[in-house]
């Protein structure tokens, strides 16, 4: 989909994300996960001074956002690129400080919807997964790993109890031919997984955990939050929607850090001994806000999500020199 109606989208917990990132006249703000814009456009429209810099290593968003960009001449700056490596390409485009960070992690609507990117079992489609277009694909990791590799994966990154019954189905099919579809993929879980009680496929966790997986979902949020905070400039905001419990546990733990909110080491510990230094941020949620009731209505896909969000409090911008 693209053209500006694919822009229409609106994007989970929007008020919320806009309540406290607070964007000013002349601040300048990243959208990491550009995605459909959503964030950035609500962004734009809140000042006719701001401007936002997005990030998005699908090639396809990049290219929808085009006619935004358009709407907003010299103040929408698209980068295709991982938002992991935020520092690089923004360091590249000579920006030094931000007014606010705005991540929506995870896999966008316009991908998970399209059966040709392979994300969903709904449709069939090529068992691809990726958000960008290099690496290997889902299909090169169940063809090819052998089964205690298959089986770790669902289990770290699906969380799925049934992990080693998986893979070595998986093993089983692909020695009859390889599989290439997500249907086919599909079915091979079903087959040897009972009816979920929730009512959910039972291949949910493992796609997911192959989606994780393939894009290196986890590390890549952990690059992020090493670098957007230290380029927050005072008062600058950083707000991250998450969508599962492995993101969000990154997101709180990496917020609880920077805030100073994590217990000190053991007086056993010698770390325990040497002072603590002041917090340079502080949380602005001090738990993680959900979306209503009436979002959920009208987009259930957000009941998942989660909203955490940090503030820079001294007036020291660190170097992007490392």
């Amino acid at each position: 989909m693209s053209g500006p109606a694919a822009l229409k989208h609106v994007p989970v917990m929007l008020p919320e994300v806009l309540d406290i990132l607070a964007p000013r006249a002349g601040g300048i703000y990243l959208d990491g996960t550009f995605g459909g814009g959503g964030y950035s456009e609500a962004v734009l429209e809140t000042s006719n001074t701001c401007i936002v810099w997005a990030i998005d290593r699908d090639p396809a968003a990049i290219a929808r956002g085009a006619s935004l960009a358009t709407r907003f001449p010299g103040r929408l700056h698209l980068i295709e690129g991982n938002f992991g490596n935020m520092l690089a390409l923004l360091e590249a485009q000579g920006v030094r400080a931000l007014d606010g960070v705005m991540l929506d992690v995870g896999v966008s609507s316009f991908q998970l919807d399209d059966p040709a990117r392979g994300f969903s079992f709904r449709a069939e489609g090529s068992l691809d997964m990726r958000m960008g277009e290099s690496g290997p694909t889902a299909a090169d990791l169940v063809n090819t790993l052998p089964a205690e590799e298959i089986a770790d994966i669902l289990f770290q990154f699906g969380e799925e109890r049934a992990s080693r019954r998986i893979a070595k189905a998986i093993v089983g099919a692909r020695g009859e031919a390889p599989i290439t579809t997500t249907t086919r993929l599909a079915e091979i879980i079903r087959s040897v997984l009972p009816p979920d009680r929730s009512g959910h496929h039972p291949a949910t966790r493992s796609f997911q955990a192959l989606r994780i997986r393939v894009n290196d979902e986890l590390a890549e949020i952990e690059r992020a939050l090493d670098q957007a905070a230290p380029m927050l400039a005072p008062g600058g905001r950083l707000v991250v929607v998450s969508f599962h419990s492995l993101e969000d546990r990154i997101v709180k733990r990496f917020m609880a850090d920077a805030a100073g909110r994590n217990p000190a080491p053991s007086r056993h510990d010698p770390r325990g001994l040497a002072p603590r230094a002041a917090p340079r941020f502080r949380l602005v949620t001090p738990k993680a806000l959900r979306p209503g009731d009436a979002e959920i209505a009208i987009n259930p896909k957000s009941r998942s999500g989660r909203l955490r969000a940090l503030e820079r409090l001294d007036d020291i911008v660190d170097s992007f020199t490392q």
